[in-house]
């Protein structure tokens, strides 16, 4: 049978997984790599490390026999978005990669929105407002800070597009990882040439755009050597992380919804038309399936705030913690007695789009244990996801199905606590793996495994449960969410002030 593999270069490690042509795994391997903070607010990564580790792990499940190299048809790349890969005329490296939470580019984001006339004007350019974690900030930043370096740049890659060039040696890229440049013209998949020259940036210094499950290049007899694999095995587009773990968890029709918790938080719509937020509250990135978009909105904070919390408050309760909190906040009534939790330990992007915004609990008293604060924070995080759920319908994008992953859809307590908040129904499917699993699925369509990314879906993944809202307590939740953001409203200014 016929194997695929899905390479997903993540900010802490690597992970290649592979895949048969049935949607069974055969097995997977991980490699970690350092992150940089050599300043407050700064995050960079060295890409060749990114490279070595996707080799480094397509090695492994060959040497451990998961893998036959000979029934390896098709590799399919994802990773971690936005990141800017700096290279010269001899495609070296030129510095280490500005990541997507790097935040030294605020005074570069607003002369982007100067350049384009606005944010309203730039929003109907790319679909988007400047942000700092996006790549074309980072670009303009090198100019404006290190003009010796940005004299030697020929090229700008995205991460898992550097993996690419290394083991194809061609410079391509794919419409959903290119969206959250701030550069592509989203409506018509290709490269902004107004916004580009309004930034008087060369369009020669961006890769050809392709569609996600397209082939971009073959492995090059160095790679194929270096991995165990045979030369020449088709190299497809991918996806940015979100959209390919968006194809790995089934969401390529409208009306099918994902929600998805994990560190941080992200709600992700297929949409058959594209529609933009005028306000810049969510994301519309072009989709990694072909000729389709998808509305997006992200909290920084989500699974993480539990973490926290558990890291804080909980560690005495052992190995456990997580279930122990959980357990104990299923026994607290819904709203615990008018107890909220703010979950914007890291500031906040969508709705808000506010480095400021800090955490918080309101409404504690004297009956207020910590079982009560366990579940404040799990209601607050998916009242945080909520958030983005109703901008969604806003657009008019249906929702007719939740689907739930990441470390939100292990406990059944708080998948059922998802499908009151949201009120909507919601459903887990066996599909864990997460965005290496979509870069395999899109190889299988790209290389003719199945006809279509939509096809490949609907042979590997099937829904496992469904959560039915209880309407009692949907209603008891759709009466407190609005003071939720009256919270966030009232603070504002006291987190504008007290910001450092």
């Amino acid at each position: 049978m016929s194997v695929f593999l899905g390479i997903d270069i993540g900010t802490s490690g690597t992970k290649t997984l592979a895949v048969r042509g049935d949607g069974s795994t055969l097995g997977s391997a991980s490699a970690e790599y350092p992150l940089l903070t050599p300043k407050p607010g700064w995050s960079e990564q060295d890409p060749r490390h990114w490279a070595d580790a996707a080799i480094a792990t397509v090695r492994q499940l060959v040497n451990d026999g998961s893998v036959d190299p000979a029934e390896v048809k098709g590799i399919g790349l994802s990773g971690q978005m936005h990141g800017s890969v700096f290279l010269d005329a001899n495609g070296e490296v030129i510095r280490p990669a500005l990541l997507w939470n790097d935040q030294r580019t605020g005074a570069q984001c607003d002369a982007i929105t100067d350049a384009a006339g606005g944010r309203e004007e730039l929003i109907r350019m790319v679909a988007n407002p400047a942000l700092t974690g996006f790549t074309a900030p980072k670009i303009l930043w090198l100019r404006d800070e290190e003009p010796e370096r940005f004299a030697q740049l020929k090229t700008v890659l995205l991460p898992k597009d550097y993996v690419r060039y290394r083991l194809t040696g061609e410079f391509a890229t794919e419409v959903s990882d290119a969206s959250g440049t701030l550069l592509l013209d989203v409506a018509n998949r290709r490269w902004s040439e107004e916004l580009l020259g309004k930034l008087d940036l060369d369009p020669g210094l961006l890769p050809p755009v392709y569609e996600s499950q397209e082939v971009t290049g073959r492995l090059s007899a160095a790679a194929a050597e270096a991995m165990g694999l045979p030369a020449g095995v088709p190299v497809v587009g991918g996806g940015g992380d979100q959209a390919a773990g968006a194809v790995g968890n089934g969401i390529v029709r409208t009306g099918v919804v994902s929600a998805a918790l994990g560190t941080s938080g992200v709600v992700f719509a297929h949409s058959d038309e594209m529609q933009f937020d005028p306000a810049g509250r969510a994301h519309t990135f072009c989709h990694a399936v072909p000729g389709k978009w998808h509305v997006m909105g992200v909290i920084l904070s989500a699974a993480g705030s539990l973490q926290w919390f558990r890291n804080q408050l909980c560690m005495d309760l052992g190995d456990f913690a997580f279930d122990r909190i959980t357990q104990r906040a299923e026994e607290v009534p819904p709203g615990c007695e008018g107890l909220y939790f703010l979950p914007y330990l890291s500031g906040e992007r969508t709705p808000h789009a506010d480095p400021n915004a800090r955490g918080a609990w309101v409404g504690l008293n004297l009956r207020t244990d910590r079982a009560a604060l366990g579940r404040a924070v799990l209601e607050g995080v998916t009242y945080a996801m909520r958030d983005s759920l109703e901008i969604i319908k806003e657009l008019g994008v249906p929702i007719g199905e939740v689907r739930l992953s990441g470390g939100g859809a292990k406990s059944p307590f708080w998948r059922q606590l998802q499908a009151d908040i949201y009120h909507e129904p919601c459903t887990v499917t066996n599909a864990v793996e997460g965005p290496a699993y979509g870069a395999a699925l899109l190889a299988m369509a790209g290389t003719g495994e199945y006809e279509s990314v939509e096809a490949a879906c609907d042979a590997t993944i099937s829904v496992t449960d469904r959560i039915t809202p209880d309407e009692a307590t949907a209603a008891r939740y759709d009466a407190l969410y609005p003071a939720y953001g009256q919270l966030y409203q009232a603070l504002k200014p006291h987190f504008a002030a007290t910001a450092e």
